[in-house]
């Protein structure tokens, strides 16, 4: 199959990573794809990725408010590639791709990744490109239903597809953690909790350092990773610790998989969620994950199992990493199942097997 996935951005989310997944499956099965980001230059640091996966990268630039010229500049995009499939990933590219695909006489295929809640203009946009695709797909049962609260797709389009990640990037090594703690100045022996994510009111990263702040001393640590518009204030909440060595704010970075070993516990303390890709991950690197139960996440993670479910609240997040932290048997009793089930329930061949069954009944009633 000739196979494009439309994105907002090649920037690094879960949505772009999910694409970028099932570009290098499905590439690795001999289709083509190409991947095409509606935002200006210059690319962000996946475009190389989804290169170095095999797939070619396109960049169709969004004009500013409404952009009538998109539709036709993005149909011309899949007409000349003949393409079969559209793949469009969260609102944006729903709009514009699916009535694009249409006209290039392309099969849709829409994934939604969160709750996009938008204006009520939007919305009714939404809800009509959702008119224009073979399947709505919901990365969790919680996601479907936040699309049929919103009713931004007809019930009978609407699939439930949980994300895979490519498990062989991800897994426990003592090199790595042994060499990611000599670079950031951790002791060997310390207990150390991680959390990856854009920084942003939504992934709450305030609140996990609330709940970590009585419990950091010289054998505890608290690291951040990520970038976002509230990085301001989670900075300015460390500084204001005791002692601020102990709650370590990396940044965007474009290593995690090296990162995640050098945990000992992966934590979320998000007030929403889709399914993150970053959840699967960090159990396939043998990490207990406490994360509060919100979206997907409570169907990833087994509560008291492989790591534990809160609600989003400080004390009772806080109390949960202190059980790991003062029983780190126990934490990598956990990790260990946690990364069983990973290598179970997460393959990106899993999900792109999901994902070519519904392009190819797509395909087949476009040709009807």
């Amino acid at each position: 199959m000739v196979i494009v996935h439309v994105l907002s951005s090649f920037g690094v989310g879960g949505q772009e990573r999910v694409a970028l997944d099932l570009a290098a499956s499905q590439v690795r099965r001999g289709h083509q794809v190409t991947a095409v980001s509606l935002a200006p230059a210059p690319d962000g640091p996946l475009a190389d990725e989804f290169r170095a996966v095999g797939a070619e990268v396109v960049r169709i630039a969004k004009g500013p408010g409404t952009d009538a010229t998109l539709v036709p500049r993005l149909a011309w995009v899949f007409r000349r590639r003949q393409a079969d499939v559209v793949h469009t990933h969260n609102p944006l590219p729903l709009i514009y791709g699916a009535a694009a695909a249409r006209l290039a006489g392309a099969a849709a295929i829409h994934t939604k990744h969160g709750i996009n809640p938008g204006s009520r203009g939007h919305r009714f946009l939404r809800r009509q490109a959702a008119k224009l695709v073979s399947s709505f797909v919901a990365v969790s049962t919680v996601t479907a239903q936040q699309a049929r609260t919103l009713g931004d797709a007809p019930e009978r389009r609407l699939v439930v597809i949980t994300n895979g990640i490519r498990l062989e990037n991800f897994a426990p090594s003592a090199a790595a953690r042994a060499a990611v703690r000599a670079e950031l100045g951790i002791a060997a022996d310390a207990f150390v909790v991680g959390t990856v994510g854009r920084v942003d009111e939504f992934k709450n990263q305030t609140l996990l350092l609330a709940a970590m702040a009585p419990l950091l001393g010289p054998q505890v640590y608290v690291v951040f990773v990520g970038d976002g518009p509230t990085r301001a204030a989670l900075d300015a909440a460390v500084a204001a610790l005791p002692d601020p060595g102990r709650a370590l704010v990396l940044g965007r970075r474009m290593d995690v998989a090296r990162l995640l070993p050098a945990f000992d516990a992966f934590c979320l303390s998000s007030k929403s969620e889709g399914l993150p890709l970053v959840v699967p991950e960090a159990m396939a690197a043998g990490l207990p994950v406490v994360s509060t139960a919100v979206g997907g996440i409570p169907a990833v993670v087994d509560d008291g199992e492989t790591g534990f479910l809160t609600a989003v609240d400080e004390v009772e997040l806080r109390d949960r990493l202190r059980r790991l932290i003062d029983d780190p048997t126990r934490a990598r009793t956990m990790g260990a199942r946690a990364r069983e089930v990973a290598l179970e329930r997460y393959s990106a061949e899993r999900m792109t097997d999901d994902y070519m069954v519904l392009y190819e009944r797509a395909v087949k009633e476009q040709r009807r």
